[in-house]
């Protein structure tokens, strides 16, 4: 990312804003708002494979293990890109492994949340891309992951009312309904 053109255009939108970027109460906004959208969007420096490997580089462990595995309630924040505000939520993501796939360890379920919510995102692309990259790593027989969320620009601005937005995207046996009843259950449902 240019951090120098991230602070350059908060300047000018403070200008635009009819405000002193020089006062004192924002000296330095334009470096701190550039190191924050720096570090809200360090998901793009990211690699989700390499995040799905093992520190020994392997793509995980082999087990003999058919149950279902679940993460629940993964807090994180991401940008909406259409609005530049943040949406705040969970997310729980499960899957079965196959005799021929992998058991990922448990952390890299919550940093592969992590990195596609640090990116300019819509939630019906981020419930998707954790999925779909989820069933590559493990060769799982089924993937389940449910988003749910606050979005701050329908909070802060047009109706101005809360209300969580929730998404999931089922693959494999997952769309089998008792597979489906059975992660939500385990999500806490």
């Amino acid at each position: 990312m240019k951090k120098r053109r991230i602070e350059w255009a908060v300047r000018e939108l403070l200008v635009g804003l009819g405000q002193d970027p020089e006062s004192d109460g924002l000296r330095g906004t334009p470096d701190r708002v550039a190191r924050s959208w720096v570090e809200m969007l360090s998901g793009y420096e990211q690699d989700p494979i390499q995040v799905m490997k093992c520190t020994d580089g392997a793509d995980g462990f082999d087990q003999e293990y058919d149950g279902m595995v679940v993460l629940s309630g993964i807090p994180f924040t991401s940008t909406c890109e259409h609005h530049l505000l943040p949406f705040i939520g969970t997310a729980d993501v499960g899957y079965i492994p196959n005799p021929v796939g992998k058991v990922v360890g448990l952390s890299k379920l919550a940093r592969l949340v992590d990195v596609y919510a640090r990116r300019l995102q819509l939630q019906e692309r981020l419930t998707s891309e954790i999925a779909v990259m989820l069933e590559q790593a493990t060769q799982a027989s089924g993937v389940g992951v449910r988003v749910r969320s606050v979005h701050q620009c329908m909070v802060c601005r047009g109706v101005r009312k809360a209300g969580v937005m929730a998404t999931e995207v089922l693959l494999g046996c997952f769309r089998d309904g008792h597979v489906r009843s059975e992660f939500w259950n385990l999500c806490g449902e």
